[in-house]
């Protein structure tokens, strides 16, 4: 299908919220119907070819007394989902009562299958019902996704000569109507937009970073994708038609498996249902999402290891809730998080509470491969604290010195400003693998890549600029290059450490004895008991010079038996007592 029409079927849909919620909603809430409602009509007609198909197979399983009917079900329709009712949308389009319609319709919704209700119940769309039903919208709304001016099914819609009047929508094509809706709902909620959408340019890059550097030991075979904070999907799926289309240039096929975790409820939906408009079912099951499956204290894969992934997670934002699922800082004990480097068995790697953006690159790296011919490839976007936060032994620069000793990072890439939705913030992505080539070993690379864009002709929320074909080509010829010059730089890996040493001084101490402060000492000491001992008048016995002389001696006396105290009694300096930065000793820390 041509790419004006999907523009017009998508226009079509972003119409129908002006004709039928226009003062039931305020705009930011009609993604609220619009989207599970575009869900609904494609699965309904995804469906109707072998409705009768899983009637029959559902009266057959009830009568068998079989409980577990998922798989059945799921090949009598020929998909990855599935609806028991007896009703299609087209049914109940007819209905003239709105309170048997409302009836109708959530009973038409309870029979979908669990991964379908799993999208219905995150997007909350039977909290809508009650008020659709109630402004006399329902009704409308169905009709409008029935029009006959489009077609959301797999198959034609052929007129009385048998010419074709609307051609069938494959899967690749309602994902692509779908991720456009949700562009621009996403570009409707400007503050929101960043927080779930990644801009796909952003994404390519990305995915070639990963990808180029192995794209000729990519071999036929199945690879599996991940991404921590996967928002609305995006990120996995570009990332997947990416190495397919370079694995096809290689004269490969590959077979891909993708998982994410979301904690956001209804871009977790957003996810799943892109995945099922698309064809891929099996993917759509491997996506976990909701308020109670946040990544770092709710782990949905603790088990899984991944060829390839990419995140781009949530910037200053607080994980205190995390922490506290967790025990606290004192009684975590999650692998991931509490490892054992440099000869120290709890070694720490938890940040400070306000910003958890470093610990889902520690999840990615806890997820790597280590006994695979590819190993493991990881492409991670960050703000600037992510380079310098953190003194000497705090979470920060521990797992800083962990990536650097272990030789994992490859390159950091400096992008634009402005090229994210919802910040203009200095951003970066970090490039890491646990199978550098020879010539990257032991060396840090970095791109400056800010200058390389072009303006947008208007602005997307805090948005202004893109990477255009030609910008990602040159940032990525610049990595595989991997030679010096104006921007690009290569440093050792020790050029990012540093030798923290504390320095401790004898004691300072300051006399000022001015003939006004003389007349107390002058004083003869008072008599205690039948003592032989005569009283002593420093004015007689000593000048003012050895009296300076007696205190400098008693002061340093005092100093060498305080330095004489127990090492233990010493205070800790930018790092844990087990690596304190005492005379003598030196402690590593990295950026």
């Amino acid at each position: 299908m041509s790419e004006n029409n999907l523009n017009w079927i998508t226009n079509f849909i972003w119409g129908i919220a002006d004709d039928v919620l226009r003062d039931l909603y305020v705009r930011g809430k009609y993604r609220d119907v619009i989207l599970p409602m575009t869900v609904l009509r494609r699965l309904d007609a995804v469906l109707e070819p072998t409705k009768q198909a899983v009637l029959d197979m559902k009266a057959a399983l009830d009568s068998a007394g079989i409980a577990n009917q998922d798989q059945p079900l799921r090949q009598a329709a020929e998909q990855a989902f599935y609806n028991t009712s007896k009703f299609t949308l087209r049914d109940l389009k007819s209905r003239s009562s709105q309170q048997q319609l409302k009836a109708d319709f959530e009973a038409y919704l309870d029979d979908f299958s669990p991964n379908v209700q799993d999208i219905l119940d995150n997007f909350e769309f039977r909290n809508q019902i009650p008020r659709l039903s109630k402004a006399d919208a329902l009704g409308k709304l169905i009709e409008k996704f029935l029009d006959s001016s489009i077609n959301l099914s797999p198959n034609p819609v052929m007129n009385g000569n048998d010419s074709v009047k609307h051609y069938g929508l494959d899967n690749h094509a309602m994902g692509t109507i779908f991720e456009e809706l949700v562009r621009r709902f996403n570009e409707e909620n400007n503050e929101e937009a960043g927080e779930h959408w990644t801009p796909r340019d952003a994404v390519k890059l990305m995915a070639r970073l990963i990808f180029l550097p192995i794209a000729d030991q990519i071999v036929s075979s199945t690879y599996l994708l991940y991404d921590g904070a996967c928002g609305t999907g995006g990120m996995l799926t570009v990332a997947e038609e990416e190495l397919k289309q370079l694995a096809q240039d290689h004269g490969k096929q590959v077979a891909t498996h993708l998982y994410g975790q979301e904690i956001n409820a209804e871009t977790y939906a957003i996810a799943k249902a892109d995945l099922l408009l698309k064809g891929e079912g099996d993917a759509a099951d491997n996506l976990v999402g909701g308020p109670e499956y946040s990544t770092l204290s709710n782990d949905a894969f603790p088990a899984r290891k991944f060829d390839f992934m990419l995140s781009n997670p949530p910037y200053g934002k607080s994980w205190k809730s995390d922490l506290e699922r967790m025990g606290g800082k004192d009684g975590i004990k999650d692998p991931r998080f509490t490892i054992e480097h440099a000869g120290d068995p709890e070694y720490s790697l938890l940040t400070r509470s306000s910003d958890g953006q470093m610990l889902f690159l520690v999840n990615m790296l806890s997820k790597m491969k280590h006994d695979t011919r590819l190993g493991s490839r990881i492409a991670e976007v960050h703000n600037g604290s992510s380079l310098f936060t953190g003194d000497a032994g705090q979470g920060e620069s521990n797992i800083r010195r962990w990536i650097i000793e272990n030789d994992w990072l490859e390159a950091i890439v400096a992008l634009p400003l402005n090229m994210f939705y919802n910040t203009g913030i200095a951003t970066y992505i970090w490039v890491l693998g646990n199978r550098k080539p020879e010539h990257r070993k032991g060396k840090i690379q970095l791109i400056d890549a800010t200058q390389w864009y072009r303006p947008l002709r208007k602005n997307l929320g805090k948005k202004n600029c893109e990477l255009g074909e030609e910008d990602i080509q040159k940032i990525c010829d610049t990595f595989l290059t991997f030679e010096e010059s104006e921007q690009s730089k290569i440093f050792p890996n020790a050029a990012f450490g540093y030798w923290k040493v504390t320095v401790e001084r004898p004691l300072r101490l300051a006399v000022d004895l001015t003939p006004d402060l003389l007349p107390p000492l002058e004083k003869p000491a008072p008599k205690q008991g039948k003592s032989s001992l005569q009283p002593l008048s420093i004015k007689r016995q000593f000048s003012l010079g050895q009296v300076c002389t007696m205190i400098l001696m008693i002061s340093f006396l005092l100093l060498r038996l305080w330095q004489a105290k127990p090492e233990s009694n010493l205070q800790p300096n930018g790092s844990n007592s087990s690596r304190t930065a005492s005379p003598g000793k030196m402690n590593l820390q990295h950026l």
